[in-house]
C-alpha cells in the first residue's frame, strides 16, 4: 500500500526539503547540498529509464569511493533498479563471477577497472552498456557517466515499494562461489533508524567514509548519516593523512574501519606529533585490538567506541559501547529479535552457546538466484546466521565461534571461506591436499594459514604458492602463511579433521 510506503528516495527528498542548503556529499572539490544531491539523482534516475532501466534492472559498479557512487544509490532508489556493487579487489575471474551471478543491464567502472569490465563484458549477455565512473578519460567503449544526466530530471513521483530489491551484495565463498545478498529499501532504512539510534545521528554528524561502498559497513553508514541530514565526506581509498585531513576540515563525528585501518591512523597521528584535530569525534566503530582503542581514547577522551554483531545479511543486529560490557558484541537492538539455537533448532537457556537466529526488518529478502540456500537459512522462521554465540544474564551477546557449515576467516574485516582458498591452492600441479585455517594476526586481527600436502616427488617454495594462490583470487585470500606437511588428521569419515589442524598448527606462524 502507498499510503505506508516510505522509501529511501522518499528520505532524499525530505531532506532536500528540511535540509535543502547543508551539505549531504563532499568528495575531492565536490561539495553537494541536499537540494544538489536531490538534483543530481532526479537527472540521473530520469536518464536511467531514458535507455530502458526498469525497476529490478541491475546496475553493475566496479570503482573506488566517488559522489558518483552516491548517485546512483539514490538514482537506483527512485528508479527501483537495484545496485550490484563489485569488489574491486577481486581477481578478473571473481569479478566475472559475480557480474554473470547479477546479470546487470549497465555496468560502470572506474577507470583502472574499464579494461577488466571491457573484457568481463563480452562474455555477459545482459550487459546493454558500459558507462565510466570516477573521473578519468573513459576508455574506448565506455561512455562519460554525465551522459546518463539529463537536464531535467522527472519530477514524477517514485511509486517504488520500499519492500522493493535495492542492493546484491555478495558475500564470501561459502561452497566456494560468493552468494548474492539481496537487501531492500526497507532493510538499509530501518538499518538507518538503528544507526540513529545507537549513534544519535543528526544533521550536525559528518561521517568520514573510508571503507569501500560495496561493504555493508560502509553503505549502511553513509545512508545513517543521509538519513539523519548529516554529512558524508567521502574517501576514494583509505589514505591516513587524508582522513586525519578530513576529520579536521569537515568536523568528522564518526567512522567504520577495520584492521589495520585504527593502527595507520594512530601512527600517523603520532609521527604528525598530534598536529590534527580530532576532538570533533563523536563514535567510531569497528574491529580492532584493545591496544589500539586505547590510544584512540588517550588522543579523544569522549569518542564512544562500538561493538556489533551483524553480517551482510542481517545488519546490525546487536549494538552497544565496548565500555559498557567490554569483550561483548552489545545487546539486541531496537527492532531486533534474537535468539540462540542448538542443531535441532531448540532454544538454548542463558550461559549456554548456540547458534545467533534473528528476525528483524533488517534481515535481507534472500540469496540472489539461490532460493534452496535462503530456504535454509529462513528455516522455521528465523534467519540462520552461522554463527555461534551465548548470552550473558544481563542480555549481552558474546561471540563464540563459527558453525563449522560457515567457517570463515576475517583478515582486515573482509570474508574469506577456507575452501575457496583451498580450491585455489589445489589447482596448483604440486599440491595434493590442503586445509586453510585463521590464524591471529596483530596487524589483521586474522590471517590465513595454509597447511599442505605436496604431491609425491614434488617440490614448491612457499612464496611461489602464496604468489600462486594471489594470481587466481584477490590478494586479501592469499595465504600468508604456508606449511608443507606429510599428512593430515582424519574424521571417522575419512574426511581432513579441521578441529584437530586447527589445534596442531593454530596458534603457531
Amino acid at each position: 500500500m502507498q499510503t505506508q510506503n516510505f522509501t529511501l528516495y522518499d528520505v532524499i527528498c525530505r531532506n532536500a526539503r528540511i535540509y535543502g542548503d547543508r551539505e549531504a556529499i563532499v568528495f575531492n572539490d565536490v561539495r553537494l547540498t541536499y537540494r544538489q544531491y536531490k538534483e543530481k539523482c532526479d537527472q540521473l534516475a530520469a536518464g536511467l529509464t531514458q535507455v530502458g532501466v526498469e525497476k529490478g534492472d541491475r546496475l553493475g559498479i566496479v570503482a573506488h569511493n566517488c559522489d558518483e557512487f552516491m548517485i546512483l544509490y539514490g538514482a537506483a532508489a527512485k528508479t527501483g533498479a537495484i545496485v550490484l556493487p563489485v569488489n574491486w579487489r577481486f581477481q578478473e575471474t571473481e569479478m566475472a563471477y559475480v557480474i554473470n551471478d547479477g546479470t546487470p543491464r549497465l555496468v560502470f567502472a572506474g577507470a583502472e577497472y574499464q579494461k577488466t569490465v571491457e573484457e568481463i563484458a563480452g562474455r555477459v549477455h545482459s550487459i546493454e552498456g558500459c558507462y565510466a565512473i570516477g573521473g578519468g578519460e573513459p576508455l574506448k567503449g565506455f561512455r562519460p557517466f554525465r551522459e546518463l544526466h539529463l537536464e531535467k530530471g522527472s519530477e514524477t513521483p517514485s511509486l517504488i515499494s520500499a519492500d522493493s530489491g535495492f542492493v546484491i551484495i555478495h558475500t564470501a565463498a561459502v561452497a566456494g562461489e560468493p552468494r548474492g545478498a539481496l537487501l531492500s529499501q526497507s532493510n538499509v532504512i530501518h538499518c538507518n533508524l538503528e544507526m540513529m539510534i545507537s549513534s544519535q545521528l543528526g544533521p550536525d554528524d559528518c561521517h568520514i567514509c573510508i571503507l569501500p561502498l560495496f561493504h555493508i559497513a560502509a553503505l549502511s553508514m553513509s545512508m545513517a548519516t543521509l538519513h539523519a541530514g548529516g554529512k558524508n565526506a567521502i574517501v576514494e581509498r583509505f589514505d591516513p593523512e587524508l582522513t586525519l585531513r578530513l576529520i579536521e576540515k569537515e568536523k568528522g563525528t564518526g567512522f567504520f574501519h577495520f584492521p589495520p585501518i585504527l593502527q595507520m591512523l594512530l601512527d600517523k597521528h603520532d609521527e604528525s606529533a598530534g598536529a590534527y584535530d580530532l576532538s570533533t569525534l563523536r563514535h567510531v566503530g569497528g574491529i580492532d585490538s584493545p591496544d589500539n582503542m586505547m590510544r584512540l581514547k588517550k588522543i579523544v577522551p569522549h569518542v564512544v567506541l562500538g561493538t556489533a554483531f551483524g553480517q551482510t545479511e542481517a545488519f546490525p543486529v546487536t549494538l552497544g559501547p565496548i565500555e559498557e560490557r567490554p569483550g561483548s558484541a552489545g545487546r539486541p537492538t531496537a527492532l531486533s529479535k534474537v535468539a540462540l539455537f542448538d542443531d535441532y533448532d531448540n532454544e538454548v537457556p542463558a550461559g549456554t552457546p548456540g547458534e545467533i537466529c534473528v528476525r528483524s526488518p533488517v534481515v535481507f529478502l534472500g540469496y540472489w538466484g539461490r532460493d534452496q540456500d535462503t530456504a535454509y537459512t529462513f528455516r522455521n522462521n528465523w534467519h540462520h546466521t552461522g554463527d555461534i554465540g551465548r548470552f550473558d544474564e544481563d542480555g549481552y551477546l558474546w561471540y563464540v565461534k563459527r558453525k563449522a557449515e560457515k567457517e570463515l576467516i576475517k583478515p582486515g574485516g573482509e570474508n574469506v571461506y577456507p575452501i575457496e582458498v583451498e580450491k585455489a591452492i589445489l589447482a596448483h600441479e604440486a599440491v595434493d591436499e590442503a586445509c586453510v585455517i585463521g590464524v591471529p594476526d596483530k596487524q589483521w586481527g586474522e590471517a590465513i594459514k595454509a597447511i599442505c600436502i605436496l604431491v609425491p616427488g614434488k617440490s614448491l617454495d612457499p612464496d611461489a604458492l602464496i604468489d600462486f594462490v594471489a594470481s587466481r583470487i584477490a590478494r586479501y585470500k592469499k595465504p600468508k602463511f604456508v606449511v608443507f606437511v606429510d599428512s593430515l588428521p582424519r574424521t571417522g569419515d575419512g574426511e581432513i579433521d579441521r578441529d584437530q589442524v586447527k589445534k596442531d598448527h593454530g596458534g603457531r606462524f
